[in-house]
Protein backbone atom coordinates (compact mmCIF):
# COMPACT_ATOMS: atom_id res chain seq x y z
CA UNK A 1 0.00 0.00 0.00
CA UNK A 2 3.00 2.20 0.94
CA UNK A 3 4.48 1.51 -2.31
CA UNK A 4 1.28 2.52 -4.47
CA UNK A 5 1.17 5.67 -2.34
CA UNK A 6 4.31 6.83 -3.14
CA UNK A 7 4.07 5.70 -7.37
CA UNK A 8 0.87 8.04 -7.31
CA UNK A 9 2.46 10.98 -5.09
CA UNK A 10 5.72 10.62 -7.98
CA UNK A 11 3.11 10.63 -11.23
CA UNK A 12 1.24 13.45 -9.44
CA UNK A 13 4.61 15.80 -8.97
CA UNK A 14 5.67 14.93 -12.27
CA UNK A 15 2.32 15.81 -13.61
CA UNK A 16 2.42 19.16 -11.84
CA UNK A 17 6.01 19.52 -13.32
CA UNK A 18 4.98 18.88 -16.68
CA UNK A 19 1.76 21.54 -16.68
CA UNK A 20 4.12 24.21 -14.94
CA UNK A 21 6.96 23.25 -17.97
CA UNK A 22 4.00 23.66 -20.58
CA UNK A 23 2.58 26.81 -19.57
CA UNK A 24 5.39 28.16 -20.90
CA UNK A 25 4.71 27.45 -24.53
CA UNK A 26 2.80 30.23 -25.11
CA UNK A 27 0.18 29.55 -27.49
CA UNK A 28 -1.37 33.03 -28.25
CA UNK A 29 -0.58 35.06 -31.03
CA UNK A 30 1.65 38.11 -31.09
CA UNK A 31 -0.34 41.26 -31.33
CA UNK A 32 0.27 43.28 -35.05
CA UNK A 33 2.21 46.24 -35.53
CA UNK A 34 0.97 49.74 -35.06
CA UNK A 35 -0.34 51.22 -38.47
CA UNK A 36 2.36 54.50 -39.82
CA UNK A 37 -0.02 57.48 -38.08
CA UNK A 38 0.35 55.52 -34.24
CA UNK A 39 4.20 55.19 -35.14
CA UNK A 40 4.72 58.71 -36.34
CA UNK A 41 2.67 59.94 -33.29
CA UNK A 42 5.14 58.23 -30.77
CA UNK A 43 8.22 59.00 -32.83
CA UNK A 44 6.78 62.55 -32.81
CA UNK A 45 5.51 62.43 -28.41
CA UNK A 46 8.67 61.23 -27.68
CA UNK A 47 10.92 63.31 -30.04
CA UNK A 48 9.20 66.63 -28.34
CA UNK A 49 8.94 65.32 -24.58
CA UNK A 50 12.58 64.41 -24.68
CA UNK A 51 13.96 67.38 -26.56
CA UNK A 52 11.97 69.78 -24.12
CA UNK A 53 13.16 67.63 -20.89
CA UNK A 54 17.10 68.63 -22.38
CA UNK A 55 16.49 71.57 -23.63
CA UNK A 56 15.83 72.41 -20.12
CA UNK A 57 18.58 70.48 -18.87
CA UNK A 58 20.83 72.12 -20.83
CA UNK A 59 19.45 75.64 -19.88
CA UNK A 60 19.35 75.48 -16.09
CA UNK A 61 22.27 72.59 -15.64
CA UNK A 62 19.88 71.02 -13.25
CA UNK A 63 19.15 67.44 -14.41
CA UNK A 64 15.41 67.49 -15.78
CA UNK A 65 15.73 63.56 -17.82
CA UNK A 66 16.26 60.76 -16.88
CA UNK A 67 16.19 56.91 -18.73
CA UNK A 68 13.23 56.03 -17.67
CA UNK A 69 11.18 58.95 -19.28
CA UNK A 70 11.63 57.49 -22.11
CA UNK A 71 9.97 54.20 -21.45
CA UNK A 72 7.19 56.38 -20.39
CA UNK A 73 6.83 58.15 -24.10
CA UNK A 74 6.80 55.31 -25.74
CA UNK A 75 3.69 54.18 -23.42
CA UNK A 76 2.08 57.65 -23.99
CA UNK A 77 2.69 57.88 -27.38
CA UNK A 78 2.05 54.54 -28.48
CA UNK A 79 -0.19 52.63 -26.34
CA UNK A 80 -2.09 56.25 -25.38
CA UNK A 81 -5.24 54.03 -24.47
CA UNK A 82 -3.79 51.17 -22.51
CA UNK A 83 -4.35 51.19 -18.05
CA UNK A 84 -0.45 51.58 -17.73
CA UNK A 85 -0.25 54.66 -19.64
CA UNK A 86 -2.86 56.83 -17.78
CA UNK A 87 -1.57 59.78 -16.18
CA UNK A 88 -2.63 58.60 -12.85
CA UNK A 89 0.00 55.65 -13.68
CA UNK A 90 2.74 57.46 -15.12
CA UNK A 91 2.70 60.17 -11.96
CA UNK A 92 1.57 58.07 -9.40
CA UNK A 93 4.35 55.09 -10.72
CA UNK A 94 7.07 57.23 -10.84
CA UNK A 95 6.27 59.07 -7.31
CA UNK A 96 6.05 55.73 -5.86
CA UNK A 97 8.95 54.41 -7.11
CA UNK A 98 11.67 57.09 -6.76
CA UNK A 99 10.42 57.52 -3.11
CA UNK A 100 10.77 53.81 -2.58
CA UNK A 101 14.33 53.95 -4.63
CA UNK A 102 15.45 57.52 -2.49
CA UNK A 103 14.68 55.61 1.08
CA UNK A 104 16.78 52.14 -0.11
CA UNK A 105 19.40 54.57 -1.01
CA UNK A 106 19.19 56.80 2.49
CA UNK A 107 18.81 53.40 4.61
CA UNK A 108 21.09 51.14 2.95
CA UNK A 109 23.29 52.87 0.63
CA UNK A 110 23.84 51.69 -2.76
CA UNK A 111 24.35 47.76 -2.43
CA UNK A 112 23.35 44.93 -4.19
CA UNK A 113 20.24 44.76 -1.16
CA UNK A 114 19.04 48.02 -1.50
CA UNK A 115 18.75 47.65 -5.27
CA UNK A 116 17.24 44.43 -5.65
CA UNK A 117 14.27 45.67 -2.28
CA UNK A 118 14.33 48.81 -3.91
CA UNK A 119 12.81 47.61 -7.24
CA UNK A 120 10.85 44.94 -5.35
CA UNK A 121 8.98 46.77 -2.92
CA UNK A 122 8.56 48.99 -6.37
CA UNK A 123 6.69 46.53 -8.19
CA UNK A 124 4.38 45.39 -4.86
CA UNK A 125 3.82 49.18 -3.96
CA UNK A 126 2.61 50.13 -7.72
CA UNK A 127 0.52 47.11 -8.18
CA UNK A 128 -0.88 47.08 -4.71
CA UNK A 129 -1.97 50.83 -5.42
CA UNK A 130 -2.96 50.77 -8.35
CA UNK A 131 -0.57 53.12 -10.63
CA UNK A 132 1.37 49.87 -12.21
CA UNK A 133 3.88 52.14 -14.56
CA UNK A 134 6.62 49.50 -16.19
CA UNK A 135 9.28 52.67 -16.63
CA UNK A 136 8.94 53.54 -13.25
CA UNK A 137 10.14 50.38 -11.70
CA UNK A 138 13.86 51.31 -13.51
CA UNK A 139 13.79 54.48 -10.56
CA UNK A 140 14.93 52.53 -7.67
CA UNK A 141 18.45 51.63 -10.06
CA UNK A 142 18.69 55.05 -11.45
CA UNK A 143 18.43 56.44 -8.19
CA UNK A 144 20.12 54.18 -6.16
CA UNK A 145 23.19 53.57 -8.76
CA UNK A 146 23.29 57.25 -9.10
CA UNK A 147 23.63 58.40 -5.52
CA UNK A 148 20.65 60.69 -5.83
CA UNK A 149 19.20 62.95 -2.75
CA UNK A 150 15.66 63.95 -1.83
CA UNK A 151 15.27 66.67 -4.89
CA UNK A 152 15.58 64.42 -6.90
CA UNK A 153 11.87 63.05 -6.23
CA UNK A 154 10.91 66.63 -7.97
CA UNK A 155 13.19 67.34 -10.44
CA UNK A 156 13.16 65.03 -12.80
CA UNK A 157 11.02 62.81 -11.38
CA UNK A 158 7.46 64.61 -10.83
CA UNK A 159 8.37 67.23 -13.03
CA UNK A 160 9.61 65.00 -16.26
CA UNK A 161 6.04 62.77 -15.30
CA UNK A 162 3.47 65.98 -15.71
CA UNK A 163 5.34 67.14 -18.92
CA UNK A 164 5.25 63.87 -20.39
CA UNK A 165 1.62 63.99 -19.28
CA UNK A 166 0.93 67.40 -20.61
CA UNK A 167 2.40 66.86 -24.33
CA UNK A 168 0.35 63.41 -24.05
CA UNK A 169 -2.85 65.34 -23.62
CA UNK A 170 -1.51 68.27 -25.89
CA UNK A 171 -0.32 65.18 -28.83
CA UNK A 172 -2.61 62.54 -28.57
CA UNK A 173 -5.65 64.70 -28.71
CA UNK A 174 -4.57 66.16 -31.98
CA UNK A 175 -5.85 62.90 -34.02
CA UNK A 176 -9.31 62.15 -33.95
CA UNK A 177 -9.05 58.43 -33.88
CA UNK A 178 -7.25 59.06 -30.09
CA UNK A 179 -8.99 60.27 -26.69
CA UNK A 180 -6.06 60.65 -24.03
CA UNK A 181 -6.58 60.17 -20.67
CA UNK A 182 -8.50 57.18 -20.56
CA UNK A 183 -9.77 58.36 -17.47
CA UNK A 184 -7.61 60.29 -14.61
Amino acid sequence: MADFIRVQEKEEKNHRIKTYIAKMNGGGHAPSRTNFADAATGAFGGLICIFVLLCLTNYTGAPWLMASLGGSCVLVFVVWNAPLSQPRNIIGGHFISAVIGLSMYSLLGSGIVSISLGVGLTIFCMALSGVIHPPAGANPIIIILGGYGWSYLVMPVLIGALIIVVFGLLINNLRETRKYPMFW
